[in-house]
């Protein structure tokens, strides 16, 4: 089953906050709405506000509330996304040009951080102290992570918990805080949103290990961008960790850099596969579904629930 079709009964308002996020990105420069605009006709999953409607679902939901809190979320991760290709030099995002390609770094940073700023004034419509409190805390965990990444890039000697830790706070936060301030705005029960974010927070780590192993199974089709990416740009994922262990693989990964030859990176790419490091990645993820899914027992049966069930499966499976 397709991820779409796991929260169809949300099409309406995943239309209504489609619609909310093209009119938020408007601007009065031509130039930086048009940036906005590329970005956000590129696509993307819109994971963080499904999360934030079924979270949502199991209080007094009202979709022209919850739309706010949605939409404030993905520009949030869109913000990042500009961030991100600016620091990574990437060119291509979603099969399309990065707005740093398009126009330049300069205009990058601008969009990014004008992205964000719209998104804190849709936050503004809502009134719940504790909802900007937990989006505060979580935009500073998601800066954090961003200059640790910057700060790791091809440190080969990082440890497993160094990996952790910033996968949490670059990606596995932002999902946690999606399910949380969902229910939180929606007025649910304090047990059931910490419950929520514990969900959010194993289903992120989940979701970004399996990025991090899709980048080297993947396809360029499947990626949007040629595979290996993430090590030629010097950020050391779980199987390049485990793939290290390997003391005749170790050498040759650490002679990656930037500039590296492609047929020189596909073989590398070829060696961490064979090494079993994708498997053990695989098994991490898995351990984080199965935390995520024994979480989910222990709230009340509705169709979010069942959803989320879904959506943590898919999450775990992606196109191995």
């Amino acid at each position: 089953m397709k991820l779409k079709m796991m929260y169809s009964f949300l099409n309406s308002d995943i239309n209504i906050i489609e619609k909310t996020l093209e009119e938020t990105v408007v601007a009065e420069s031509p130039l930086l709405h048009q940036a906005s605009l590329h970005l956000l006709q590129a696509g993307g999953k819109r994971i963080r506000p499904v999360f934030v409607l079924l979270g949502g679902k199991f209080g007094n939901y009202d979709i022209h509330v919850m739309k706010n809190v949605a939409v404030a979320l993905e520009l949030i991760h869109m913000a990042s996304l500009v961030h991100d290709d600016v620091i990574d030099d990437a060119e291509i995002r979603r099969g399309q040009p990065t707005i740093k390609a398009k126009w330049d770094n300069r205009i990058a940073m601008y969009t990014g951080d004008y992205i964000f700023a719209r998104s804190l004034e849709l936050m503004t419509n809502i009134t719940n102290p504790l909802a900007h409190k937990i989006l505060s805390d979580t935009i500073v965990e998601l800066c954090v992570g961003e200059i640790e990444q910057i700060k790791d890039k091809y440190r080969f000697d990082q440890h497993l918990r160094d990996y952790l830790r910033r996968i949490k706070r670059k990606t596995a936060l932002l999902i946690a805080a999606s399910c949380q301030l969902g229910a939180v705005t929606a007025n649910v029960d304090e047990s059931v949103q910490k419950k929520l974010y514990q969900f959010g927070y194993y289903v992120g780590m989940s979701f970004q290990i399996t990025d991090d192993v899709l980048d080297f199974v993947g396809t360029e089709k499947v990626l949007g961008k040629p595979a290996g990416g993430d090590l030629l740009q010097g950020n050391i994922t779980l199987p390049v960790l485990f793939a290290m262990e390997n003391e005749e693989i170790y050498p040759e990964i650490v002679k990656v850099h930037e500039n590296m030859d492609r047929n020189e990176i596909v073989r590398i790419i070829e060696l961490i596969k064979q090494s079993g490091a994708i498997e053990k990645s695989i098994a991490i993820s898995d351990r984080y579904l199965v935390k995520a899914l024994d979480i989910l027992k222990e709230l009340p049966d509705n169709r979010a629930k069942k959803t989320l069930r879904d959506i943590a499966h898919f999450i775990g499976k992606r196109k191995f």
